[in-house]
């Protein structure tokens, strides 16, 4: 090729070799990844990455219970009463011919709210929590006795006692201390605290007494006893008893205001007229926290 021509084709040659210097320089790049492969980010935790459980909640829920009822003794001691005033109770306790009352129990579903208030420590959640449940579950028992009893002195006396025991939970409060784990959006936690039911009750004994003149004789004949026939015991609304509450369970936020809540929760009245309530509850609520 003649000198002439090499240097007419210079300038196309060195455009190219310009041209060319961006692509070899992609090509490196790609090789190296650099423009390519993008940073892989890191799988969340199980429990979704760290979450502030503290502040301020408000909510509420539904469960399923099962409520025991158990009658005490109160019945014998409201049956002596009945008789104090005759010399039948001088010699009879009253109280021995009340049977036992079998526990009796009833279940449904019910209707709750709660409020409470977290404080996050590190991992730690302390917390207090206050809840509110529409119960509606009740018992009722009755019985009847009748004897003819022959004292000592020659009085003889024809007695009968109807007794009634029955009470009904209408609804019942809790204010509990809570401490949880928080794992990210998952917190199991437990609780325990006092309780105050409100309740309707009745312990009552229907009794009668007659005096018997000439028992066994062909002209035997029944007087009624001065005051009979009369009821002892009470029959009482809006009465309150107190508790204890405690339970176990577990949060989840679906979202940083929201969380759903599964538990179980157990709660123990006093005896109130003559009746001890066990409450036992499994159940589900879904809160808002601010």
């Amino acid at each position: 090729m003649r000198a002439g021509s090499i240097a007419a084709l210079a300038p196309v040659i060195a455009i190219s070799c310009v041209l060319a210097l961006p692509q070899a320089a992609l090509g490196a790049d790609y090789l190296r990844g650099s423009q390519i492969e993008q940073p892989i980010e890191p799988p969340p935790t199980f429990g979704g990455g760290r979450f502030d459980w503290s502040g301020f909640y408000l909510g509420g829920g539904a469960g399923v219970s099962e409520t025991k009822f158990k009658p005490g003794e109160g019945l014998r001691t409201i049956a002596n009463y009945a008789f104090r005033n005759t010399d039948l109770a001088a010699e009879r306790d009253m109280g021995t011919y009340i049977s036992n009352l079998p526990d009796k129990r009833d279940s449904g579903s019910q209707f709750f709210g709660i409020v409470g208030y977290n404080y996050l420590f590190d991992d730690v959640t302390l917390g207090i929590e206050a809840d509110y449940t529409r119960s509606g579950h009740e018992y009722s028992v009755s019985d009847f006795i009748a004897r003819r009893s022959a004292l000592s002195n020659g009085n003889v006396y024809d007695w009968s006692m109807a007794t009634n025991q029955a009470a009904k939970l209408d609804d019942y409060a809790t204010l509990r201390l809570r401490m949880g784990w928080a794992y990210g959006r998952i917190m199991p936690f437990g609780t325990i605290g006092a309780a105050l039911g409100r309740f309707n009750t009745n312990s009552t004994i229907n009794a009668n007494l007659l005096i018997v003149n000439n028992a066994g004789a062909f002209n035997e004949t029944r007087n009624q006893a001065v005051g009979y026939p009369l009821q002892v015991g009470a029959v009482r609304k809006n009465t309150y008893a107190f508790g204890l509450a405690a339970g176990a369970g577990v949060d989840w936020a679906l979202t940083d205001n929201l969380f759903l809540r599964a538990e179980y929760q157990i709660v123990r009245f006093a005896e109130i007229e003559g009746t001890t309530t066990t409450v036992n509850t499994g159940r589900v609520a879904a809160a808002l926290k601010f």
